[in-house]
């Protein structure tokens, strides 16, 4: 129903992805600098935190393709070539010249550098957005072929990060905003396969000048933004001792501070990890949670900075500082699966919805003794059953996709003011007082975020293909992908 092919077994996909590469690659980059000359630079040292699995040396690639004198590899493979294809031989190797210069553009320089915005709520704030949108759709700025996965996009210093799976490789991309053109690679061997689709799942994170990837049997790594050079590595599975999840490891890393905090799973009070960001050193453990598909959150709640989380049956607080538990409610579907983020409507309160039959709650904190809070429903009902989906907050209302179709809640009471528009199981934003909706076939879609009608705006295809990635924004440039294709619209023009 999705016109979707099975990308991960799709060897003309791939050959199609690496021709675009390679075309691209010869052509000057018009929005960059002038390549500076060809000089070798030593690299920080790699930190091999632990032994990875999947049994991970990695490839890192830089463009344009033009011949580069001096690579470090740690992991005794011969130096890569600057054009290399992400599915070259298994070793870390990084090259550090000749990387263009982007130039200032309309990209965000550090805003949308998480899953679903600054606070993984899916506001875009930056600046106004364009809510008239011509009748053919939004400006498309580019459009090209992309690896498989699920993942989302982040933004910083017009660079667009993601994580894709090309042939037997999981691999961290770096593109120029403004044309697309990719700019590094950094692979790994790891192919996760699935009914639903295959590749990896979870959005990277870039912090501090770093990125922090994870792939979908729980390799974690932290690269240089500029170049894809590997500073450490960990398994977040074999760490905490987990299984992995039927449908891959998809939570985004959250960094707080100097950690980086992943949902793991596992027992043994190992659940959630708390790495150094600059080692991968562990720093603290905690909890006895299966794990979810969900992404950690840094939030204030009650006065107090909290890192929250979804497992597989429940949602809880911990102290970001040391890991200790500080709040919780039990949150279960009918199959122990919860994929949807929580949203904060106020310092007191917290709404929660899952589908599988489970629907929706609006929970409150109360503080106690010791820095720690109770929590309990004010109301729970089936109005907004957000499957595969999160739904955002807008001037008391929450608004998602209810099995598919768009539906408005009254935050405080839970009644649903209306239900209207198929989107299947998209993602959407809201920016600018409307919704942004990425449907599951790949249409962008414009609704205006408002309790007392439904009201769509605009509706045009934008990409082909099963669509189940979250849509992001930076600097007025809207950016979607799937497994099949990526682009870039204008918000602004």
């Amino acid at each position: 129903s999705y016109g979707y092919r099975w990308l991960d077994n799709d060897s003309a996909h791939y050959d199609e992805l690496e021709r675009h590469r390679a075309a691209q690659q010869q052509q000057p980059d018009v929005l960059t600098a002038p390549a500076a000359p060809v000089v070798a630079q030593q690299p920080a040292p790699v930190v091999n935190a632990e032994q990875s699995a999947p049994g991970a040396p990695a490839t890192t690639t830089s463009a344009p393709a033009q011949a580069a004198t001096a690579v470090e590899s740690t992991g005794g493979g011969k130096p890569a070539n600057a054009g290399a294809s992400a599915s070259g031989a298994a070793q870390t190797a990084v090259l550090e010249a000749n990387h263009p210069t982007v130039k200032p553009a309309a990209a965000g320089r550090n805003y949308w550098t998480n899953f679903r915005g600054p606070n993984r709520d899916g506001h875009y704030d930056e600046s106004a957005v364009k809510t008239s949108w011509p009748s053919a759709g939004l400006k498309q700025v580019w459009k090209q072929p992309i690896g498989v996965g699920f993942a989302s996009f982040v933004v910083a210093d017009g660079v667009a990060y993601t994580i894709e799976q090309r042939r037997k490789q999981e691999v961290v991309t770096a593109y120029n905003v403004e044309t697309g053109r990719e700019l590094w690679t950094h692979g790994w061997d790891a192919l996760f396969t699935d009914s639903t689709g295959d590749g990896p799942r979870a959005t990277p994170t870039w912090d501090a000048g770093r990125i922090y990837a994870q792939g979908a049997a729980g390799e974690l790594r932290c690269l240089d933004a500029k170049t894809g050079k590997l500073f450490w590595r960990r398994n977040i599975l074999s760490d905490s001792g987990a299984d992995n999840l039927s449908w891959g490891m998809a939570g985004s890393p959250l960094v707080v501070d100097d950690k980086v905090i992943v949902l793991a799973g596992g027992g043994g009070g190992r659940s959630v990890a708390a790495y150094h960001k600059l080692t991968g050193a562990p720093v603290w453990k905690s909890q006895n949670d299966r794990a979810s598909y969900t992404s950690p959150m840094l939030v204030n709640l009650g006065g107090r900075r909290q890192v929250l989380l979804v497992s597989a049956n429940r949602m809880f607080s911990l102290a970001p500082e040391d890991g200790s538990l500080l709040w919780s409610h039990p949150w279960e579907t009918s199959m122990g699966i919860n994929v949807s983020q929580p949203i904060i409507i106020d310092k007191n309160h917290v709404f929660i919805s899952a589908g599988y039959g489970k629907g929706a709650s609006l929970v409150e904190l109360q503080p106690t003794s010791g820095g720690k809070f109770t929590a309990r429903s004010l109301w729970e009902n089936i109005n907004l059953k957000t499957k595969f989906n999160s739904p955002v907050y807008h001037n008391g209302h929450v608004y998602g996709l209810d099995e598919g179709i768009l539906a408005c809640v009254d935050a405080q009471t839970g009644e649903r003011k209306w239900k209207g528009g198929r989107y299947g199981y998209g993602q959407l934003l809201v920016a600018s007082g409307h919704l942004i909706i990425l449907t599951d076939t790949g249409e962008l879609a414009l609704v205006k975020a408002e309790p007392s009608q439904f009201t769509e705006v605009a509706k045009f295809p934008a990409i082909q293909g099963k669509t189940w990635n979250v849509p992001a924004i930076a600097g007025g440039r809207l950016l979607v992908r799937n497994g099949n294709e990526m682009a870039c619209y204008s918000l602004t023009e």
